[in-house]
C-alpha cells in the first residue's frame, strides 16, 4: 500500500480507530495527506477541536522512522486491508482494521476454515476435558483455532492445536511484541515455533488496557466463521466474542453446562437464545457445512458437495451477486450461506469480490 508508513504513525495516536481512520483516509484521498492536514482541515472531517490539538500535539512529536525502526527490529510485519493475505472475513465487519501487526508465519492457508475457540478464564475440569476433546477433533477436521490467548479456555485451545498439529492464531488486546498475560508467554512462543500467528490491530509498545479487550473480541469473531463458547459466566467477555459474532452474521456454538455452575451460566444462556447447542466436534463441521470438505489438494472436483452449495450455484448468477439476494432467493439462514460460500470460494466454486459480493466460477451443471 502506498504511504503505509504515514498509517503506521496515524495508528499508533490512540485516539483514531478504525471508524475515524476510515473516514480520514476517505476525506484526504491518501495517510499522507491525512498525517500532515492542516488543524482547519481536520476539523472539516469532524474532529472535535481538543482531538485535533492533541493529534497536531503527537504528529510534532512524533518520528516515523522511529516507530518504522522498532517494528523492524521486534521482527513485526504489517497487513494492510488491500493486501490479498489480510483475513477475507475480516473485511467483511463494519469498519475492519486498515493495519493489522503480526509476528510468524502469514500464507494464503493461514485463515483457512477459522473458528474461534474462547471461554472463561476459570476453566474447570469439565471445560477442559471439553476442550481437550473438541479441539482435537476440530484441527483433525482442518479448521484453525482463532482465540484470544487469555488464561483458561483460550489458552488451553492454543495448546491443544498445537499437540495436534494444527494450526492456530492469536488475537491480542496489546502489541504483538509484549504477550500478555505473562504467564502465556512460553505458549506464545510456543505459537510462533509452530508457524502460528501472533496478531493485533493495537500498534506496538501498547501495554493491555482493559478496554483494548472489547475491541480484540470483535476481530476474533468478525476472523472466523463460527463461534464456539465452551465456558462462560454470566457476564464472561467470552459473551462478548459470541456478541459480535452474532452481529457479523457468523454461527454461534455453545457447551452446555451444569445448572447450578456458574461456569454453564453464560453459555446455557446463549443457547437459550438460538445458539447451536453442542455435543461433539461433529456438530460444528456438519453445521459449517465441512462433513465432506478436505483441504484444497483432498477436493480436486469442482462440483458442489452438498444441497445447499447446490442450491447457492443454481441462485448465483455470473454477474455479481450481493450475500442479501441469495438470503432472499434460496431461502437459507444468512449464516449458512456466509459459512458455504467461505468453503466454495476456497474449492474454486465462487470469488468474493468484496463488500458481501459474490460471483460464480463455474458454468451450472
Amino acid at each position: 500500500m502506498e504511504g503505509i508508513e504515514y498509517l503506521v504513525a496515524l495508528s499508533h495516536f490512540q485516539h483514531f480507530g478504525p471508524r475515524r481512520l476510515k473516514w480520514l483516509f476517505n476525506y484526504f484521498g491518501s495517510w499522507e495527506k491525512a498525517w500532515s492536514a492542516s488543524g482547519h482541515n481536520l476539523s472539516q472531517v469532524g474532529l472535535k477541536n481538543n482531538l485535533v490539538e492533541k493529534f497536531i500535539e503527537f504528529r510534532q512529536k512524533t518520528k516515523i522512522e522511529t516507530l518504522l525502526n522498532y517494528i523492524q527490529d521486534h521482527d513485526i510485519k504489517l497487513l494492510d486491508l488491500e493486501d490479498k493475505l489480510y483475513p477475507s472475513l475480516l473485511k467483511e465487519i463494519y469498519a475492519p482494521p486498515p493495519l493489522l501487526y503480526y509476528r510468524g508465519q502469514l500464507t494464503a492457508q493461514s485463515f483457512t476454515l477459522p473458528l474461534a475457540v474462547v471461554g472463561s478464564r476459570k476453566i474447570t475440569n469439565y471445560g477442559k476435558h471439553v476442550c481437550q476433546n473438541l479441539v482435537r477433533e476440530l484441527v483433525n477436521n482442518n479448521l484453525t483455532i482463532i482465540s484470544g490467548l487469555a488464561l483458561g479456555i483460550d489458552a488451553l485451545a492454543h495448546e491443544i492445536a498445537l499437540d495436534n498439529n494444527g494450526q492456530t492464531i492469536a488475537f491480542l488486546g496489546c502489541g504483538v511484541e509484549q504477550i500478555y498475560p505473562r504467564e502465556n508467554h512460553k505458549l506464545g512462543g510456543k505459537i510462533l515455533a509452530q508457524n502460528g500467528l501472533l496478531i493485533s490491530e493495537f500498534p506496538p509498545q501498547t501495554i493491555p488496557f482493559k478496554t483494548n479487550f472489547p475491541r480484540r473480541n470483535r476481530l476474533i469473531a468478525g476472523a472466523s466463521l463460527g463461534v464456539l463458547v465452551i465456558e462462560a459466566g454470566e457476564k464472561s467477555g467470552a459473551l462478548i466474542t459470541a456478541r459480535y459474532g452474532l452481529e457479523a452474521n457468523r454461527e454461534i456454538f455453545a457447551i452446555p453446562g451444569p445448572i447450578c455452575n456458574k461456569n454453564s451460566l453464560g453459555t446455557n444462556n446463549l443457547i437459550k437464545l438460538g445458539a447451536k447447542l453442542i455435543s461433539e466436534a461433529k456438530d460444528i463441521t456438519n453445521s459449517l457445512g465441512l462433513e465432506e470438505f478436505k483441504l484444497k489438494q483432498q477436493n480436486k472436483t469442482l462440483l458442489p458437495s452438498s444441497p445447499d452449495e447446490t442450491l447457492i450455484l443454481k441462485n448465483l448468477d455470473v454477474a455479481n451477486c450481493h450475500i442479501n439476494e441469495l438470503v432472499k432467493s434460496t431461502g437459507l439462514d444468512i449464516n449458512v450461506i456466509n459459512s458455504r460460500l467461505t468453503i466454495m470460494e476456497m474449492k474454486g466454486l465462487v470469488k468474493h469480490l468484496g463488500n458481501m459480493q459474490y460471483i460464480k466460477l463455474v458454468s451450472k451443471k
